[in-house]
Parts: C-alpha cells; structure tokens; sequence
C-alpha cells in the first residue's frame, strides 16, 4: 500500500489515457536521466527548482523522480502550497520501469506538439491524434490541410506530418499510423494494442481482424458528415475513441443482453 500522498505505478497507469488524468511532471536529474532515457507517457520535465511555473491551483499533479524520494516528495509539497493536489509515484521512475509499463524514448518527443495531416479525416486521423493527446503531449495541436500542401505545410510551420506517404510516422506494410505511434513511442500495452487491432480493421477495410471494426467505421462515416469543421470531428471523436479505450482496457469482455434470457 502506498502510504498518504503517494500513488502506485499500476494506479497511475490507470489513470493516464484518460480525460481527467493528472499532469505528470518529471524532476529527475540529468545524470539519472542519462541512466534511463526514457519518459513516462505524457510527462512532461521540469527543474525541481522551477516548479511554481507549473502550478494550476485546483489542478491534480504527481511527480517523479528517480527513486520517489527527496525530490518528488519536496517537489510536491511545494506544489500543494500553491494549491494543487500533488502526489509522489511511488518507487519513482525505477518502479515505474521495474513494473513494465510504457515508457518513451525522450529522442521521440521531439516535435510532438504540432503536427500536421490531410483534412476530412475519418479513421486512422482521428485515432492517432487520440492517442497522442491521451499518452504523448497532451498539449498537442493538429492542423488538417489539403493533401498536397502537408508536406509544405510541415517544413513552414515546423509541424510533424503524419498519415501521408513518405513520412515516418504512416502506414508500414498491412498496419497503419496508429500502430506505427504505439510502436515507435514503445506504448505497448494489451489495452492499447487491442484498441490498434479494431482502428487497423476499420481503416483498412478489414473488418474479419475484429468484430468492432463495422461500427467505428459507421460512426468515423457519421461524424465526418456531421462535421463541417475537422477539428469539431477531432473534439467529438476524442469522446468516441475515450470509450473504446475503456472498452479495451477493463470492458471487452463484457456483454448485453435485454431483456435477460431471451433465446437471440
């Protein structure tokens, strides 16, 4: 049991990937970074030193540090003075690793604040800026434009492209992009990998890998007809792909019948 003001590995897991996750605020030195390069999902890093910058009053923190000692603990006690409700992960980052979770290769987080696609999403264009909000940069912003412009439109802006033709993070052989964003920003994880085999289904037209597939492509269908505007189809697929990560995660095996007993 962790003891007052701290949170486990395994409960904060549970909580990132979701709308009301806390903010992750990572205050290892350099030299225990330099032991491991790596980040937990949406962390962000910060001097411990320099902490009031981040403060939200009201807002929910927890704080990690190598081992989950001196650091994290002053760390968050400082951050509670300004009114945020902050907690120490237990163990630190070595717990966190040691309980193998996602971890992300700080080298990938580069340039994960802006990215850029072609307009009228559907599938894949919404799954993906899902899933890197809820687990890479949850400050990420997304710019739809016309197909022949990303690539301009990356090198101008500065923007990652991502879901067209000859860029890194796209399709490889019979995956598509949100499998390739999981795989190169190790976010393995049977919730996450179970939720990438339906959105690689339903974008790829291949709905016998699973049964799930037909309805997300009916409502991706519906939701680029009722949005005229893409980033009012990326608000109102966040909800829908919100839900399908707590299916995959604690729901998939669960199922309905009404009323109880009746032969189907």
């Amino acid at each position: 049991m962790p003891r007052y003001g701290q949170i486990t590995p395994a409960q904060l897991f549970r909580l990132i990937g979701t709308a009301d996750a806390p903010v992750v605020i990572d205050v290892r030195l350099p030299e225990d970074v330099a032991l491991d390069p790596r980040r937990i999902p949406t962390a962000i890093a910060a001097p411990h030193q320099g902490l009031a910058a981040l403060a939200q009053p009201g807002g929910r923190a927890v704080v990690v540090c190598h081992g989950g000692r001196k650091l994290s603990e002053g760390a968050a006690a400082l951050l509670r003075t300004h009114g945020m409700t902050a907690e120490v992960l237990a163990g630190g980052n070595l717990a966190w690793a040691a309980a193998d979770l996602p971890m992300i290769p700080i080298a990938r987080l580069e340039g994960t604040t802006l990215w850029v696609t072609r307009h009228r999403p559907k599938i894949d264009r919404i799954a993906c800026p899902w899933l890197i909000r809820r687990f890479i940069a949850p400050d990420a912003r997304f710019l739809f434009v016309a197909p022949a412009e990303v690539a301009a439109v990356a090198d101008r802006f500065g923007a990652t492209p991502f879901d067209i033709d000859g860029v890194d993070y796209t399709h490889r052989g019979d995956t598509c992009t949100f499998d390739t964003l999981i795989a190169d920003f190790g976010l393995a994880h049977p919730a996450l990998d179970r939720l990438a085999t339906v959105v690689r289904a339903a974008d790829t037209d291949r709905h016998d890998l699973a049964p799930q597939a037909a309805g997300l492509q009916a409502i991706s269908v519906g939701l680029s007809r009722m949005c005229k505007d893409d980033l009012t189809q990326l608000d109102a697929g966040m909800t829908v792909y919100d839900g399908l990560y707590r299916w995959a995660r604690d729901g998939f095996d669960e199922g309905h019948d009404w009323p109880a007993g009746v032969p189907a």
